[in-house]
């Protein structure tokens, strides 16, 4: 058995292969709602293969966006608009994931295509908030600090998009916990100097993650797999670790969390992250044995032999590609016959597996 191409199933859900497509934002909403440049694009990685397509970072309430253009699910609407993605995914074999997040302090942003940088308040941007009051970057506006009723309203808006997530017919949910967004935010004390209940020491810091965790987990079936993105390194003396992410992983499974999926990096413009290729398999392995969790493993995964190695190693459950997809949209055709082997492909492509 080639180990890319093994079900994996996680509590009620059999994925049919180990390959995921990692969420990637996409920056083509309008006031949150998917579009058809996002149903093409999920339904063309499923036909391609894919085991588990993760759309994009949705953001949990319109603040929590990183651009204007970001994607969301704090409304009705944006349940109906997802359900043809969700529907189609399923009907050719893909797993519907979906990331909640919010983006906190790297809120408000403009499209990286049209130079990323903080919106002015005049260029349709908004305000942030975050555990302490302090930019992201030079030349950010300050965020607000959160008070108690802001961390409230937050874990409630997490609430209300796992509800809608389960409406809009998805069946993996992913919190974001990474990146610099929100909730990493919380957790690393490069971005949190917070003196009361939520700051200071780790069991403080990762307080807010945990609330989070645990509204998300009540309200979404136990039938279905709970997943978070983790950053596992802020690559910045100083900052979060692998070793405190071992741990908070192990309090993670203890609160149904099923499977956690490591990336690290982009807390701070000056960090120096080790990019290379799999720079961060090594993270997976080592909450796995660590946490004794299932883990996603990835960043810099192009290959069809490093993803089976990684597999076959035990160093990771599964593996997320990203840009690798954006280049390649069949990925799990192209890798399986070069480790040859068969998987079925669309009826309609038949004529081209000869």
């Amino acid at each position: 058995m080639v180990h890319l191409f093994e079900p994996l199933t996680i509590r009620s859900l059999c994925l049919k292969n180990r390959i995921a497509v990692s969420p990637m934002c996409m920056y083509s909403s309008s006031e949150g709602l998917a579009s058809n440049w996002h149903f093409v694009h999920a339904t063309t990685r499923a036909i391609g293969g894919a085991g588990v397509f993760m759309i994009e970072a949705t953001a949990v309430d319109p603040e929590g966006r990183i651009s204007p253009s970001d994607m969301g699910i704090w409304g009705n609407a944006h349940v109906e608009a997802l359900k043809p993605i969700t529907k189609c995914l399923q009907e050719y074999g893909c797993a519907a994931g979906i990331q909640l997040a919010h983006a906190g302090r790297k809120a408000s942003c403009n499209k990286p295509w049209e130079g990323g940088k903080q919106l002015a308040l005049r260029e349709r941007g908004w305000n942030t908030i975050a555990p302490s009051a302090i930019a992201h970057q030079s030349g950010d506006r300050s965020p607000k600090q959160m008070d108690v009723n802001d961390i409230q309203r937050v874990v409630s808006a997490f609430k209300m998009a796992t509800q809608r997530a389960f409406q809009a017919g998805f069946q993996i949910l992913e919190i974001h916990m990474a990146h610099g967004y929100l909730l990493h935010s919380f957790l690393s004390p490069i971005s949190n100097l917070r003196k009361d209940e939520y700051g200071g020491t780790f069991e403080n810091r990762i307080r807010l993650p945990l609330e989070v965790v645990r509204v998300v987990r009540r309200h979404w079936p136990d039938s279905l797999p709970l997943w978070i993105r983790l950053n596992c390194q802020d690559w910045i003396p100083g900052g979060w670790d692998l070793e405190q992410a071992i741990t908070f992983s192990r309090l993670l499974k203890e609160e149904g969390v099923d499977l956690i999926d490591c990336s690290s990096g982009f807390i701070s413009p000056d960090e120096e992250i080790d990019f290379g290729a799999g720079f961060q398999v090594s993270f997976a392995e080592a909450v796995r044995s660590g946490a004794e969790i299932a883990t996603a493993a990835v960043g810099g995964i192009t290959e069809s032999s490093q993803a089976e190695t990684i597999l076959r190693n035990g160093m990771a459950d599964l593996v997320c590609l990203g840009r690798e997809f954006l280049r390649e949209p069949y990925w799990p055709i192209k890798a399986a016959r070069e480790l040859g082997f068969d998987i079925d492909w669309p009826v309609q492509y038949l004529r081209a597996a000869q």
